[in-house]
């Protein structure tokens, strides 16, 4: 499947193929975060029964290995469903592998029947058209991840160490599923999982810095083609950190992101 058709084609129920767009600046086998990262949350909010009253307001995902690139399975479980709130958990597994290599746990909420006063705290980032091109650190290979979204900076860069804000956005052709109608969760999940390159304090050279997590808090539902990620990362001596994100889309903020850092040299 060429990357310009989608990072996923479907092939059944639950059931993908991932292609070249998924790939990841570390490992040509393996799949940047991002991608699986939404295209997990869409198969909770997609899955028989799923209730229409009820948005995602918070997924975390465990990424417990490298995800391939290749075919997979996503299977979903309601582990509580009440009134007002559901906790979802969706598993994703390689084809031929003994068990997931990523898991996800959305709580989604019920939208209120009556609207309610809105009160949206932060900083309004710069708009994108303010925002300049920035190209990914170098990857070396020609498709990836790297090369199917689009991002802008109006602080710091991928090359630059330090706390940094980017606009990012997936590629015209470029949806999650190919074929398929792309959603603005969509979008907002496939660039969260880069808060950690955004705002990389370290040489990209000579030390590494592994997410093994992802959390997502989502306030207000996303509008539009881009997704601003303002990001910061801290790093403890004991080679523990954090990359702590607020998420933006033109109207606003949006939402935040976290991940969990494991730090070394190389």
């Amino acid at each position: 499947m060429d990357a310009e058709d989608g990072f996923y084609e479907r092939i059944g129920a639950g059931r993908f193929v991932a292609g070249e767009a998924t790939r990841g600046p570390w490992d040509a086998g393996s799949q940047h975060a991002g991608p699986p990262a939404a295209l997990l949350a869409r198969e909770i909010d997609e899955r028989a029964g799923a209730r229409e009253d009820m948005r995602i307001a918070r997924v975390t995902y465990e990424i417990l290995r490298p995800v391939p690139i290749g075919a997979l399975e996503i299977t979903t479980s309601v582990l509580r469903a009440g009134r007002s709130t559901e906790l979802v958990e969706a598993a994703l597994t390689p084809e031929g592998a003994s068990g997931p290599v990523m898991l996800a746990r959305a709580l989604r909420i019920r939208v209120a029947g009556e609207p309610v006063p809105a009160v949206v705290p932060g900083a309004v980032v710069p708009p994108p058209g303010e925002a300049v091109a920035s190209p990914f650190f170098p990857v070396p290979w020609e498709k990836g991840y790297h090369s199917s979204v689009e991002a802008r900076f109006t602080d710091g860069a991928f090359t630059e160490p330090g706390p940094g804000t980017c606009w990012m956005r997936m590629r015209m052709r470029v949806p999650l599923v190919a074929g398929e109608a792309v959603r603005p969760l969509d979008r907002v999940l496939v660039a969260a999982d880069s808060g950690n390159g955004i705002s990389a304090v370290m040489d990209f050279g000579r030390f590494v810095f592994v997410n093994g997590d992802l959390t997502v808090h989502v306030h207000r539902h996303p509008v539009g083609e881009w997704v601003c990620v303002e990001s910061r990362t801290s790093v403890d001596a004991a080679g523990i950190g954090l990359a702590d994100a607020r998420l933006h889309d033109e109207k606003g903020p949006i939402g935040r992101g976290a991940q969990s850092l494991f730090v070394a040299g190389r």
